[in-house]
């Protein structure tokens, strides 16, 4: 699939393990989770457009390079909080959204109860952030929400995929480029993700 993008990064597999582990507590978590989400935002931000300015080093004149785009991320609530975070570390110019949406219990369907986005969104290009794509609901409705503020350039970025998920925003938004840390087997009844790493909002926050 040719908007799929697998990061298979040594670092990323070796703190996707540590998520995975139900051993791990929420502290150490957090901490993985902090390390997988920089390199997903590295590897989703390669084509960025920079334009060049001078400046005087202690030494001399030289040209140097600054990001064009103005960059946006939007987190889907709450488990998107997560990797909000260390994206904002990474770059602290980035204007934040967020979404929420919650998953009704008998269809699986999202339902939206929360959407705060930063003024002339669609002016920047948009990173929406999830741990987990799993039946892809909520990540297909958040994307038809930004495409409703005129959103045109989407990028999502999450640490683990159910192939039933990928299909679906195959299906829904086909232009939509994913970038995940790892694809598991699929769904089971509930919905959740196998092998999986368990509910990721649950285990940030350390909840239940």
């Amino acid at each position: 699939m040719q908007n799929l993008k697998i990061i298979e990064h040594p670092v990323v597999k070796h703190y996707l393990g540590l998520l995975r582990a139900k051993s791990t507590q929420p502290a150490e978590f957090r901490r993985g989770l902090v390390q997988i989400c920089r390199i997903l935002f590295y590897e989703a931000t390669k084509d960025l457009s920079v334009s060049e300015y001078s400046i005087d080093t202690p030494l001399e004149n030289m040209q140097v390079c600054k990001i064009r785009e103005k960059l946006a991320i939007v987190s889907i609530l709450r488990a998107g909080l997560g990797m909000q975070e260390p994206i904002c570390e990474v770059y602290p110019d980035v204007r934040l959204g967020h979404i929420g949406l919650f998953r009704k219990e008998d269809t699986l369907m999202p339902v939206k109860y929360y959407c705060k986005l930063p003024a002339e969104i669609h002016h920047s290009r948009v990173f929406l952030v999830d741990p987990m794509l799993a039946t892809g609901g909520s990540l297909s409705a958040s994307v038809k929400i930004l495409r409703e503020h005129k959103v045109d350039k989407i990028r999502c970025l999450t640490l683990v995929s159910a192939p039933e998920g990928i299909d679906l925003m195959q299906q829904h938004h086909p232009d939509v480029e994913i970038y995940t840390a790892a694809i598991d087997r699929c769904l089971n009844e509930s919905g959740f993700i196998l092998p999986g790493l368990g509910d990721a909002g649950d285990r940030i926050f350390a909840t239940e």
